[in-house]
């Protein structure tokens, strides 16, 4: 990176907010597949068997590296697990598979060293090795904190001398939930403390002329996530590094959550050029991890292609707005018809224009329970607040609280105009002023609109909320634009983001079911990805997803989805959960269908469920309670940091946990 290019980038965290330009790192060597500079975006992922099951390891690496994965990552929380990861290395080269392994390391110097000397990639977390994790809260001076970095540093420099002498590469990876006592006494639970943390131990590496290094921050707050990434490359341009970073959000959980959530961490900083490898932490067997990644990394890609030819040299923009990348603050809008905007949580807008509009049952989609013996609806959990009917009128009664939309000519012939509105084009709104009697105005607006002469002609006023619509492949980064020029013009409409998907269908029918699974899982990494970007900066005020192939239901779901994954609006329990490793003390994925068979209900509690003590207390940072393995049949009950019940029975640790909800007045009945 030459000096006008980091002078540009200081204070900033990535090449450009308005077209796609990937941040070109340091290449680093790991094995014969390299990483950063100009290679493609590395897939990887971790196994979860017992690192001493040595066939086990071996069949299940095998599988991952069929799924996609370029890496293997293995757990060794001892000597005798890192020593085993030679007989492991040994067969799968036998096997034909030359795919880098990399050993985790939490709490073992000894085991990280044995280990380096075998795989190609050791994974370090500054907040347990060689640091201090004893939830102590100390106020150090200058001197005794320069001192704890001292001994620190003599005890790290050994492994450092290893990977140099071996050609070894290490991943610095922070976890948001498990910094040290001296880092949070210091920073608190913050990005800034987990950058810290992580620079730390970089320095001491290029005080040792150690170079070979990746660098992650882990949470499982995308927001946090995002945050910390986007301030370390800020403090590592700073300080003229630029290492590679490994995306992934921690605890992401299983299904639609888990994927949801790590497209709304993991997709915001792909978007914007950063992440030269990603994980997808799903609690799935880890094969099923990497066609996730695959799907969120191809996107780029593409991108990367189209962006190359349009424009051979991407410049370093610059931006002056208000706005800080680094922590969240909502958008300041007005409040429009008491409903949309302001302090409202953001809306959800679902289009049935093209269902079935004779039978009432066609709202179950849209989150409004039809029971034909009542004649009358319920509301679920997640019930959309506006349906778009376009220029198609129902033949049955609509809920009393669920407003309509309708195309403004069709609006405007409508007898009954109670809780419906118009949409607008922009030439529409400019038009028919004097026609327009609806207390709410919704007008689809582009980016490049807001620099047009109609524009100009808009007359503002608190019935006014934009639609924000896109057909850019990059469509995030322009609908991003038009909010910094709303900043720039003092505007403070409310926005509306909709997004548009069509997916390609493969083989001979539309209806095959693995075809439906994919779009479903496309549509939530892709919306996660572009809606979730914008959401975790505080931009919009409701999220409009038209995906014409996907089913109503699962739009419906994937809005809330995002909406929760960026905490904007809760809409359900959150579960934390990991996605298994050599280390866990139970089946995870029966555990946490378990737990969730039973807490569903309980909307906005966070729950951790953790398979063993390290990835305990710390990584489920901000969950109100956890279940975390602590030895075989034996479970670890947590309010929120502290645990309250230790080593119980697991077969009673279910009841043990609704027991303690109860006891807090946090346990509702299930309906």
């Amino acid at each position: 990176m030459n000096a006008d290019a980091v002078k540009m980038l200081q204070g900033r965290y990535c090449n450009s907010l308005t077209q796609y330009s990937r941040f070109v790192t340091r290449e680093v060597f790991i094995g014969d597949v390299p990483m950063g500079g100009n290679n493609p975006i590395r897939i990887q992922s971790m196994t979860t068997t017992d690192t001493m099951d040595t066939l086990g390891t071996v069949e299940q690496s095998i599988r991952m590296v069929d799924a996609g994965c370029e890496y293997v990552r293995i757990t060794a929380p001892s000597i005798k697990e890192a020593n085993n990861l030679a007989e492991i290395k040994k067969q799968l080269r036998q096997r034909g598979y030359n795919v880098p392994l990399v050993a985790d390391i939490h709490f073992t110097p000894n085991a990280a060293e044995v280990a380096a000397r075998i795989v190609e990639k050791v994974r370090v977390n500054p907040g347990n090795y060689a640091d201090k994790k004893k939830f102590d809260q100390i106020d150090y001076t200058d001197a005794q904190y320069r001192g704890e970095l001292e001994r620190i540093f003599q005890k790290f420099t050994p492994l450092v001398k290893i990977c140099k002498e071996y050609g070894t590469a290490m991943r610095i990876g922070t976890n948001h939930g498990s910094l040290s006592d001296r880092i949070m006494s210091r920073y608190g639970d913050t990005p800034q403390g987990m950058v810290e943390s992580a620079m730390e131990f970089m320095r001491m590496c290029e005080t040792l002329g150690y170079y070979n290094l990746v660098v992650s921050m882990k949470s499982s707050n995308p927001q946090v996530m995002v945050q910390a990434y986007r301030l370390l490359v800020q403090t590592m341009v700073a300080e003229g590094m630029n290492y590679p970073l490994h995306l992934g959000v921690t605890e992401a959980g299983d299904g639609e959550d888990g994927r949801i959530k790590s497209a709304v961490g993991i997709g915001t900083l792909l978007e914007d050029g950063l992440g030269d490898t990603v994980r997808v932490s799903l609690t799935e067997e880890p094969e099923a991890e990497a066609p996730v990644a695959i799907a969120l990394v191809e996107r780029y890609a593409i991108r990367s292609q189209k962006f190359k030819v349009e424009s051979q040299k991407p410049e370093l923009t610059t931006h002056h707005s208000q706005h800080s990348p680094y922590e969240y603050k909502k958008r300041d809008t007005y409040e429009a018809n008491a409903f949309i905007g302001g302090h409202m949580v953001p809306r959800v807008v679902v289009d049935i224009s093209r269902a079935n509009l004779k039978d009432p049952a066609t709202l179950n989609a849209a989150g409004y329970l039809y029971s034909p013996l009542l004649d009358k609806y319920n509301m679920a959990e997640q019930s959309v607040d506006f349906v778009y009917l376009g220029d198609s009128l129902p033949s049955f009664t609509l809920p009393g609280n669920l407003k309509q939309l309708y195309n403004y000519a069709t609006w405007q012939k409508l007898a009954n105009k109670t809780l419906c509105h118009p949409v607008f084009t922009l030439q529409e709104y400019i038009a028919d002023d004097a026609n327009r009697t609806s207390a709410l105005n919704l007008v689809r607006v582009t980016n490049a609109d807001l620099d047009s002469d109609a524009f100009g002609l808009l007359q503002m006023d608190k019935s006014l909320v934009f639609v924000l619509e896109t057909n850019e492949l990059h469509g995030m980064a322009d609908q991003r634009a038009f909010f910094l020029k709303l900043e720039e013009f003092a505007l403070d409409v409310p926005v509306i983001v909709k997004r548009s998907y069509t997916f390609p269908d493969h083989g001979p029918s539309t209806m095959d079911h693995g075809q439906s699974e994919l779009k479903t899982q496309n549509l939530q990494l892709y919306a996660g990805t572009d809606l979730g970007a914008l959401l975790v900066d505080g931009f919009g005020d409701g999220v409009w997803i038209d995906a014409p192939q996907v089913e109503t239901n699962v739009i419906t779901s994937t809005a809330f989805g995002i909406l929760q994954a960026t905490r904007s609006r809760i809409s359900k329990t959150e579960y934390i959960s990991c996605p298994s490793c050599g280390r866990t003390l139970f089946d995870l994925m029966i555990t946490t269908q378990m737990i969730r068979s039973r807490t569903s209900h309980l909307k906005g509690l966070k729950i951790g469920i953790m398979g063993c003590i390290v990835n305990g207390p710390g990584e489920m940072a901000d969950a109100d309670y956890g279940y975390v393995g602590s030895g075989t049949d034996k479970v670890t009950l947590y309010r929120g940091k502290e645990a309250v019940k230790k080593n119980i029975n697991s077969a009673n640790a279910l009841d043990e946990l609704i027991g303690i909800i109860q006891s807090d007045g946090n346990w509702i009945e299930p309906a």
